[in-house]
């Protein structure tokens, strides 16, 4: 029969819905607009898309949305100053310094200069601690692990009490998800194990999950012999693997590979996401969902 697929596409837009009327909502009720600001230093191509996406999306629901462009050899000083002085505006509840930064700005400076309730990305030190004690105290959740979360119970499947195996351990995707899966509360209230490069026998883990979330940035890492019959599979990866000619512009374009053997695993897991189509177009948009909660925190 063959699993069903997650479509990140579908669900993404979805979420982005029901965003732009609660955006809608609040002007209506208090006057207050969700407002983002993406601070760019130099023109890295990469991160200039990145961003244009960023802003593009952030229109689109309603945002107050500011793009600060800033030259490659802004000094370390003005760039905190910059952070700093929208930390003070009151119109913005969203801020992003895209990464990487020049070689002579300190990153992890920078990032922990913005304020913690305005770090939509939940990068800052006092988020992650947040994280790791739950609750009410979790204002944000990263963007990725949290998009993880809602492919997961948007598409029907039981967390409470699930075997949740997390390949991968990298502070963006792979700790934080097991923090918000292990939770107390809906979508979560997992059994988590977490598998890595020092683990023994990772195939005898993931065989018994019945949630497993592939993050470990190696192309076909996980083949279908380990995947348990019927078990929702989020393929995190995304891995340049060749080039091949588009049929649309004759041009060459990245062939993307996730970190499952997906046309195989596909015969065996229950459910899985699609590489590309499945986690990445809901990175943004739980970017999104972070600036209008920070928004609404702010309303007092």
């Amino acid at each position: 029969m063959g699993a069903r697929i997650i479509s990140g596409t579908e669900i993404a837009a979805q979420i982005r819905e029901e965003l732009k009327q609660e955006v809608a909502g609040m002007k209506d009720k208090s006057g207050v607009v969700p407002g983002l600001v993406t601070i760019l230093v130099g023109k890295n191509p990469a991160s200039i898309s990145y961003v244009t996406g960023k802003q593009k999306t952030a229109h689109e629901l309603g945002f107050l949305s500011l793009q600060d462009d800033q030259p490659e050899d802004i000094s370390e000083a003005d760039l905190l100053a910059l952070v700093d002085k929208y930390n003070r505006d009151p119109k913005i509840h969203g801020i992003l310094v895209q990464l990487p930064l020049p070689k002579h700005i300190n990153e992890k400076k920078i990032l922990t200069a913005i304020d913690p309730d305005k770090d939509v990305d939940c990068f800052h030190p006092v988020n992650v601690g947040r994280l790791v004690i739950g609750g009410e105290e979790a204002r944000f959740k990263p963007c990725t692990p949290a998009g993880i979360q809602e492919l997961i119970v948007r598409s029907g499947f039981e967390t409470s009490g699930a075997e949740v195996v997390v390949v991968g351990r990298s502070n963006i995707v792979g700790k934080p998800i097991a923090l918000i899966m292990m939770q107390k509360g809906k979508g979560a209230n997992s059994t988590v194990t977490v598998v890595h490069t020092g683990s023994k026998n990772m195939e005898a883990h993931c065989k018994r999950a019945d949630i497993l979330i592939v993050a470990a940035g190696v192309p076909g890492l996980v083949k279908p012999e380990w995947i348990k019959p019927g078990a929702c599979v989020i393929d995190v990866g995304v891995n340049r693997v060749g080039e091949k000619k588009s049929e649309k512009t004759g041009k060459m374009v990245p062939i993307l590979k996730g970190d499952v053997d997906f046309d195989a695993a596909k015969e065996i897991a229950g459910a899985i996401t699609p590489v590309p189509g499945g986690v990445g177009p809901m990175t943004i948009t739980m970017l999104m969902k972070n600036t209008v909660l920070s928004a609404k925190m702010s309303v007092k």
